[in-house]
């Protein structure tokens, strides 16, 4: 796979090399001479430049690439360079870094941006997984928004526990993923019993978070 990085940061440079590790092709783009000289040099082509001007988009090959990932640390860069990519050079997945969580709700599909990722908002994620139970915790947006990846800390008080999946009678848009218990990653099937204290991963649609938080958490 060909995948074009914009910004050599902490996060552009790890995650170059560590696509390079996983065998895909990569090109990384960065204005700054100085970040681009600690970027990794094994395995990552390297291009100086603004990635927000088309001309160095060309040159870096957005068009034959098959994901863009806009990993500055500015909004405003991370927006063109979607745009940019998605309209100009027509690339089929376009992944954007959300740098301040107010401006989330700018990175959707008219900015060119497949998926939104906000490193703060998943550090909160990850605290309110430490601390909350019998709660849904949003560990990432998906479909521009349209859908959500929730987890769900299982307490005795769920009206799911001792129930098997298929016995939740869960709407279409809901979808039990996968289960974690004890450390370890079981998929979730119809035939999967629910047990207090298991952490479970749902994929749900918008509109569909209160079903899911009757059928797991329940009215308490």
């Amino acid at each position: 796979m060909k995948v074009v990085v914009a910004g050599a940061g902490k996060i552009g440079r790890y995650l170059s090399a560590d696509l390079v590790v996983r065998g895909h092709e990569v090109t990384m783009i960065e204005l700054s001479k100085e970040a681009l000289d600690r970027a990794p040099t094994e395995g990552v082509r390297t291009v100086l430049g603004d990635a927000c001007a088309p001309k160095v988009l060309e040159r870096a090959g957005v068009r034959e690439a098959d994901v863009v990932v806009a990993a500055t640390g500015d909004d405003e860069d991370n927006l063109v360079v979607s745009l940019l990519s998605k309209q100009e050079f027509a690339v089929p997945r376009v992944l954007a870094r959300v740098n301040h969580p107010t401006n989330e709700w700018l990175f959707d599909e008219t900015w060119g941006v497949d998926l939104a990722v906000s490193p703060p908002h998943l550090l909160t994620a990850l605290v309110e997984e430490e601390v909350s139970t019998g709660d849904l915790v949003s560990i990432m947006k998906l479909q521009r928004g349209e859908v959500e990846l929730l987890e769900i800390r299982l307490d005795e008080r769920s009206p799911a526990i001792g129930k098997r999946v298929a016995e939740l009678d869960l709407p279409n848009d809901v979808t039990l993923v996968a289960v974690v218990r004890d450390g370890h990653v079981s998929p979730c099937r119809g035939t999967t019993p629910l047990t207090a204290g298991d952490e479970v991963l749902a994929l749900v649609g918008r509109d569909h978070h209160a079903d899911l938080r009757e059928r797991l958490v329940g009215s308490f």
